[in-house]
C-alpha cells in the first residue's frame, strides 16, 4: 500500500513488536488498542482477495487496484467501529461492496457491466462446475438484464465461494432472502437465456 494516509504507520519497525499473532480476531483487537503497525497483516492477508473480488465487480484492473487501496484505507479508518458479532471476512466484502457500487454508480460503468461474469476462473465444487457453465459469451447479452447486486450475488456464490451464511453477513440481509434472492436471479438469467436461443434458432431455421 503506498497511498499516503494512515497506511504509511504499518511500516514502523519496533523490535518490541515482534510476537506472533495467532488469529485475525487478535489481530484486530490490539490494532483497535493502538497497535496499528498489525494492520499491515490483515492487508497481507486480504489484498489478493479483495483485489479479485473487485475486479469481478469492476471488470478493471487499474480500477480494482485504486480500490483495493482505497477499501482498505477506510477499513483502517473504521476498524475500531467493527464488532466481532460479525467475522471480519464479512465486514471487509461489505466494505469493498459498497465501495465499488459506489464506483460503478458514480462512473456509470453500465457498458462495463456486461463483461463482469466473464473472467476465466477455477471451479472449486461441483455446483460451481454446473453454474460456470452459465457465464459463456452466449449469455453476455442477457447479463444486461441483472443488476448490480444480483451480480454481486453472483459473484459471492459462484467465485468467491461463499456459503449463504457468509453472504447474508456481507449483504445484512436474512440466510432465507439470500437464498430466495439467489434463486430468483439464476431463474432470471436462464429464462433470459432460453428466450434468446430461441430466437437465434428461428433466424437460423
Amino acid at each position: 500500500m503506498s497511498r499516503n494516509g494512515p497506511l504509511k504507520c504499518y511500516n514502523c519497525t519496533d523490535s518490541r513488536k515482534e510476537t506472533v499473532v495467532d488469529s485475525i480476531e487478535e489481530k484486530i483487537k490490539r490494532v483497535q488498542a493502538g497497535e496499528v503497525y498489525l494492520f499491515s497483516d490483515i492487508i497481507r492477508l486480504y489484498q489478493q482477495r479483495i483485489y479479485l473480488y473487485c475486479f469481478r465487480l469492476l471488470n478493471n484492473k487499474e480500477e480494482a487496484e485504486d480500490a483495493v487501496q482505497d477499501i482498505f484505507i477506510k477499513a483502517y479508518q473504521n476498524i475500531g467501529h467493527f464488532e466481532s458479532q460479525v467475522s471480519f471476512n464479512s465486514w471487509l466484502y461489505r466494505v469493498s461492496y459498497n465501495h465499488c457500487l459506489n464506483q460503478l454508480r458514480r462512473k456509470k460503468f453500465q457498458n462495463q457491466l456486461r463483461k463482469l461474469l466473464r473472467q476465466d476462473v477455477t471451479t472449486k465444487s461441483a455446483e460451481q462446475m454446473v453454474e460456470n457453465q452459465l457465464f459463456s459469451e452466449s449469455v453476455t447479452s442477457a447479463l444486461e438484464k441483472l443488476s448490480v447486486e444480483e451480480r454481486n450475488l453472483l459473484i459471492l456464490r459462484i467465485f468467491e465461494d461463499k456459503s449463504f451464511a457468509e453472504i447474508s453477513e456481507i449483504l445484512g440481509k436474512s440466510t432465507v432472502t439470500v437464498r430466495k434472492r439467489y434463486e430468483r436471479t439464476r431463474c432470471k438469467l436462464r429464462e433470459v437465456i432460453e428466450r434468446k436461443e430461441k430466437q437465434l434458432c428461428v433466424r437460423t431455421n
